[in-house]
């Protein structure tokens, strides 16, 4: 519907027992977001002032907790506002530039993954050729990259959507994601293509990338020491762990918008809040407690917090 000023605003109806359990949903995510916004403001904190972690592999983790503290900040302000409201509700304008920043920070987040795995092929498979090939030009150009190809894949797609007719204003979700297109008219089929290249070029060529660095690496290590192996699962298995959470996490963002509505709500709900809960505390919680440096600091920190 349109208010006075002819703004679109559309109304989302993704909340089960919205006044019934009010500020159970406020206190409980309220406190998700505390912890992801000190967790990888943490990390991001040890990288910066301690020397000895200003190398790529730790360098790229702190791109992808900053990536992690601007996800959240997009999702986490204005469903604190919708929960404390009694009308869940986004103008079109709105919508759309969540659902651009929501859909760059997740394509971001495979690229910064495919520059680790790339970090860490160099690194394992070719050694003596790890301090000129990751200098410190081409880990920013990595990063730069990281973030500058989602911006122009995502914009192309966002530009589109807003411009197609509505003839629904009721979302079935609690934010803006791609089932904002059940709300179009007609199907845009240039759309469903743009849609089908973005998922292509953003996610699955990065994870094939990946997963054929990893396949380099294992056969790099199969023949190597014990020590070797060891050093080699210690910085790759996090990253691995990483990587299929956010495949399962991108896979449920494609189920929601591809599901019958008959799907039921709370079933919905639950669904959504996976993405915008787990998504953003993988990165701090998986390298926190994996990665032996970082690890190290973070009980330093904790000590010097008690005393």
């Amino acid at each position: 519907m349109r208010n006075g000023s002819q703004i679109l605003i559309i109304t989302l109806g993704g909340y089960v027992d919205l006044d019934k359990y009010r500020y159970v949903y406020f206190v409980s995510l309220l406190t998700v977001y505390v912890f992801i916004f000190c967790s990888n403001c943490s990390i991001i904190g040890l990288i910066w002032n301690h020397r000895n972690l200003h190398e790529p592999m730790y360098i790229f983790i702190a791109a992808l907790c900053l990536n992690s503290l601007m996800y959240s900040t997009v999702i986490y302000p204005k469903l604190f506002v919708d929960i404390l409201s009694h009308r869940q509700s986004i103008s079109h304008p709105a919508c759309m530039l969540q659902l651009f920043f929501f859909y760059t920070f997740c394509a971001s987040d495979f690229f910064l993954l495919a520059a680790m795995a790339y970090d860490r092929y160099v690194s394992i498979c070719k050694p003596l050729q790890y301090a000129t090939t990751m200098n410190a030009t081409r880990v920013t150009i990595l990063i730069a990259l990281s973030w500058f190809l989602p911006v122009c894949l995502i914009a192309a797609a966002t530009s589109i959507n807003a411009k197609q007719k509505m003839c629904r204003f009721v979302s079935e979700g609690i934010f803006c994601n791609n089932s904002i297109t059940k709300l179009h008219c007609v199907r845009s089929q240039m759309l469903a293509v743009i849609a089908l290249l973005i998922l292509f070029n953003g996610a699955f060529v990065p994870v094939l990338f990946i997963l054929f660095t990893y396949i380099r690496i294992f056969i790099a290590v199969y023949r190597r020491s014990s020590r070797a192996k060891e050093k080699a699962a210690e910085t790759c298995l996090p990253h691995m762990i990483v990587l299929i959470g956010f495949c399962c996490l991108g896979s449920f963002d494609i189920i929601m918008a591809r599901v019958d509505s008959e799907l039921p709500k709370r079933i919905r709900l639950i669904m959504t809040l996976q993405m915008v809960v787990w998504s953003p505390l993988f990165n701090p919680i998986i390298y926190g407690l994996r990665m032996k440096n970082i690890r190290k600091y973070i009980n330093m920190l904790l000590h010097h917090l008690v005393k």
